[in-house]
């Protein structure tokens, strides 16, 4: 089974511009991009020249005495066992944040060969940059890649549904014939998350124990980056954050507290081991803002913020929420205080907007979950994991700022009424078509 992945149109475009450069993808660890590479040079060029310098350590020589372009090619053809010849060949340097050497040489293929293709994947390479290696700057393009989102699963899940939901042109309610199979796929997102290998496993196989031991396979592995590629001093804080942060966002408060991480610690101890999940992609930190203006960066609050994972199926795995949950009506969305819902709708919002989200709150008086950052305009975002849409946040904060719109991500039908959008969760992938719409 594939799962068509929508960066497919980018990386097409890529190939096809005048100005190409080297092309550097980045995204965790099991999110897909040697696959997704792999694919796109099979589909749009005659061969594919695949090198890996985790697996292959022995090529970090050829980028370790020279810069010469041709005398690299010659031996990466040697290895491949064809001629690599610029007009019909995709070259992939896959782990490439293992050879800095070859990193750096992509300014040379930039300014000296631009006629070859070089796509490049790796996945731990924002902690090799933040180590300050040497980077070509200027000298390359970048695609990040994320774990499938609900509605790349839908499409290969059920291209019916899919189908529904793109020809969706105007705000008005769901017929119930395709909102509560829409709600069913939902909760089977939940289970597997956006992990390409668990999506096909579930989807083919319809086999949640193998479903769950493949997702807890990329969580061990994830723990094994942390012995092999951080600091020493670093790896024991490390653990402690990853495993704090299903308790951090089970309270009603999910604002960051480094006191459940262990007792006694301070921000300072652990600011490296939080930069570390950062960079290697396996978190999202959403800061608080202290007041809804343009740019929501100007009003980070940097000592208050909250803590998600890539994505919501890894979240239900390190939280052991069985997947027999998806049995028991709405549990899937309302465990752990609508931990995963609020998961699940981040990891969305961080794919399809430029500016990362940020919240707000007032006190103790109100929270608005999310605020977005839609042009010059700043949106917020209220999430509620069931039926259930009481609340006075979202009262407060347009009392105060009075924005244009408002939006409620819920198990509730789609309805706009009085400025406030209510968008099913299924639906979060079109965020920015509903508002268009609105």
């Amino acid at each position: 089974m594939e799962v068509k992945r929508t960066i497919q149109k980018k990386l097409f475009a890529w190939k096809t511009a005048p100005d190409r450069k080297p092309l550097i993808l980045q995204g965790a660890r099991q999110v897909g991009k040697t696959w997704l590479l792999k694919h796109f040079g099979a589909t749009e060029f005659d061969q594919v020249a695949y090198f890996n310098f985790e697996e292959q350590p022995d090529l970090k020589q050829f980028f370790q005495n020279t810069k010469d372009i041709p005398s690299i090619v010659r031996n990466l053809s040697l290895v491949h066992g064809h001629a690599i010849t610029p007009q019909n060949t995709l070259i992939i340097f896959d782990e490439i944040q293992e050879c800095n050497d070859a990193l750096n040489t992509l300014k040379y293929f930039c300014e000296n060969a631009p006629e070859y293709a070089i796509a490049s994947a790796g996945s731990l390479l924002g902690v090799a940059m933040s180590r300050g290696n040497s980077f070509p700057v200027g000298k390359v393009d970048f695609l990040h890649l994320r774990p499938i989102c609900f509605s790349e699963f839908l499409s290969a899940a059920d291209p019916n549904l899919f189908a529904f939901l793109e020809s969706i042109d105007k705000i008005q309610p769901i017929p119930d014939i395709f909102f509560h199979p829409l709600v069913d796929q939902l909760k089977l997102f939940f289970i597997c998350g956006g992990m390409p290998e668990a999506v096909v496993t579930l989807l083919q196989k319809q086999d949640t124990e193998k479903t769950q031991q493949i997702l807890q396979n990329i969580l061990s592995a994830y723990s094994l980056d942390f012995s092999k590629h951080a600091e020493n001093r670093e790896i024991p804080k490390i653990n402690y954050l990853w495993a704090s942060i299903p308790s951090q966002l089970a309270r009603d408060n999910k604002k960051f507290l480094y006191q459940s991480v262990r007792h006694g610690a301070r921000s300072r101890e652990y600011e490296d081991a939080l930069l570390w999940l950062s960079h290697a992609g396996l978190i999202h930190r959403i800061f608080r803002v202290s007041k809804p203006a343009l740019p929501l960066s100007a009003y980070d609050d940097l000592t208050a913020f909250k803590l998600y994972l890539i994505d919501v199926g890894l979240l239900r795995r390190l939280s052991f929420l069985d997947p027999i949950a998806i049995r028991e009506g709405n549990r899937l969305f309302t465990e752990f205080k609508g931990a995963l819902t609020e998961n699940f709708v981040l990891q969305h919002l961080i794919s399809h907007f430029e500016v990362t989200p940020r919240y707000w709150n007032s006190g103790n008086q109100a929270e608005v979950d999310f605020l977005i950052q839609v042009k010059n305009e700043i949106i917020p975002i209220e999430v509620k994991s069931d039926e259930n849409i009481r609340s006075k946040s979202l009262t407060v904060y347009n009392d105060l700022y009075n924005p244009s719109i408002r939006l409620r991500c819920s198990l509730r039908n789609l309805k706009k009424d009085q400025g406030l959008l209510n968008i099913p969760l299924f639906m979060v992938d079109y965020i920015e078509k509903l508002l268009r719409l609105s």
